[in-house]
């Protein structure tokens, strides 16, 4: 059998070339102005790119089918995407306002367990008139569920249920435009285990159509606009369209009075600060700010925003991993080499990327205080209390680390 045998051939082969020629179009991007002309920066751009190449059909048409929902782990150790913190794991499940759907499974321990139903994109970011982000983000979040308000039995198992009639604490409802389920963990101490869950549609009593080739083109063309995409919005979009939360202009600081707390940061349990950093090979950049109750995180990312490598390298902090000076400040040090400070965060080698603080549950924010200084005059910028990690120490919290990012995901 050859080309043409078949009558979608055709059609079939030219979906594939305009996939092709967006991949092309999509690697271009790498070399935009926003990524430094860093080697390193240059292949984690291309890496970026292909990380997100190898989940663009399982969003597209693997797990596609809401009849057949299967919860998709949207990031990892070896796939980053949209601004993704180091400390959290993110789920979904594309699913309709029709069905009714059962989430089984168990909370494990993690401090924050948020289960969320996202309803319509539209266009432009309501409010506002910015474009949305590319698929598939900027959905509107339309009803939340947390971990505490979940009925459990004494071991953690649960049952929560989507759509259909009201079932109690353990029910969310849907909408005629409910379109994904988002889970989100958020693990604060080493010890923390993740939630164990499974999805499936009630009523499903046949097997899952294989897909035609009209739905294998439709499935081609998402794919080519979210690699385009992801390639063009990150970081432009935040950039632009942030309301001066994601600043580049403020290099090194963040920008005073900005955070995101809207009122869909609340409804996802949020607050976000953010800032644009770059360092010289001998520069090293203190963040300090005060240490204060409840769940926080600073996670590291690169140019595209995208976590860096936090199965090995300490690139971030929440309270139960973080020492305290004793004027009750928390100060992070930003540095290419080890400092032998706890609090080091790891460049990873890059020249510039991003920094952002998460305050989970709270709607009160801190204020953040930032110094550049030379890395040989590091133990003069620093109270004498500040807790060192001597080389041993580091290589014990990096397999702490290593075994915990390992559970986080059963890798």
């Amino acid at each position: 059998m050859a080309f043409g045998d078949c009558t979608d051939d055709a059609a079939l082969r030219e979906a594939w070339g305009g996939f092709c020629d967006s991949l092309r179009e999509a690697g271009d991007k790498v070399f935009k102005e926003h990524n430094p002309a860093n080697p390193l920066q240059r292949a984690d751009a291309f890496r970026f790119l292909t990380q997100n190449l190898g989940q663009a059909f399982d969003l597209a048409l693997e797990t596609r089918d809401s009849g057949y929902p299967m919860l998709h782990a949207f990031c990892s150790p070896t796939r980053k995407l949209g601004a993704d913190a180091a400390d959290f794991t993110y789920r979904q499940a594309w699913i309709d306002g029709h069905n009714v759907y059962r989430v089984t499974g168990h909370t494990g321990t993690a401090r924050f367990l948020n289960f969320t139903l996202q309803g319509p994109r539209p266009e432009t970011q309501p409010g506002t008139g910015w474009p949305s982000l590319h698929e598939p983000f900027g959905d509107i979040p339309e009803v939340n569920l947390f971990k505490e308000q979940l009925d459990t039995a004494p071991d953690g198992s649960f049952e929560l249920y989507l759509g259909g009639e009201e079932r109690g604490p353990n029910w969310l409802p849907t909408t005629p435009g409910t379109r994904k389920l988002f889970v989100r963990q958020g693990f604060d101490a080493w010890d923390e285990t993740p939630a164990q869950l499974s999805i499936e549609r009630i009523g499903m009593d046949a097997p899952r159509p294989l897909p035609t080739p009209e739905q294998m083109q439709e499935a081609m063309a998402w794919a080519s606009d979210f690699l385009t995409g992801v390639m063009s919005d990150w970081p432009d979009h935040p950039y632009q369209y942030s309301g001066g939360v994601v600043d580049p202009a403020h290099l090194n600081r963040f920008p005073p009075d900005r955070s995101a707390d809207s009122a869909d940061d609340a409804r996802r349990g949020r607050l976000a600060a953010h800032m644009c950093w770059a360092l010289a090979p001998e520069e090293a950049l203190v963040v300090e700010f005060d240490a204060h109750d409840g769940f926080w995180m600073v996670s590291m990312g690169g140019a595209f925003m995208n976590s860096m490598d936090y199965l090995y390298r300490p690139v971030s902090y929440t309270p139960a991993r973080t020492r305290i000076d004793k004027d009750g400040k928390v100060r992070l040090v930003l540095a290419h080499e080890d400092p032998g400070y706890h609090n080091w965060l790891d460049t990873q080698g890059f020249s510039a990327g991003n920094l952002t603080y998460r305050n989970l549950m709270s709607e009160r924010g801190t204020a953040f205080a930032t110094r550049l200084v030379k890395r040989v005059d590091l133990a003069a910028a620093l109270p004498e209390d500040t807790a060192r990690s001597t080389p041993r120490e580091r290589v014990a919290q990096m397999h702490t680390r290593f075994d915990s990012i390992r559970r986080r995901y059963g890798i």
